[in-house]
């Protein structure tokens, strides 16, 4: 999203509000792992949803379709964040709860400009 409205819309503000839920997020997660690597139970080449690939997935013909797709994958990481970080602690869930919903007001203001730019 943020790629999108930084290089193809080139909408400073959207692309500012972006990189600061990136951000946002990032500090976030550092605070509830608290060192804990992340990936310590990946394992990537034995994992079952690596060679999953729908068609829905293979098909893209818009920037509007990457923006859309990419929102939608941001909105359910969040929603998943959300759900888990609860197991923490339930004001860790609030957090990632309203990055989500900043998101879908980025993600509105982001489809409707790229409908005015013709990237439809």
């Amino acid at each position: 999203m943020e790629e999108v409205a930084r290089f193809v819309l080139e909408n400073k503000r959207i692309s500012v509000q972006l990189k600061n839920i990136r951000s946002k997020l990032r500090r976030s997660i550092d605070r509830l792992a608290k060192g804990d690597v992340h990936f310590k139970h990946r394992k990537a080449l034995r994992d079952i949803g690596r060679k999953v690939y729908t068609r829905k997935e293979s098909k893209r013909s818009s920037i509007l379709d990457i923006y859309v797709a990419n929102a939608k994958r941001v909105e359910e990481a969040l929603r998943v964040l959300e759900e888990f970080s609860k197991l923490i602690g339930p004001q860790h869930g609030k957090v990632f709860k309203d990055i989500r919903f900043r998101v879908y007001a980025l993600e509105k203001r982001g489809f409707r400009a790229l409908g005015q730019s013709g990237s439809l």
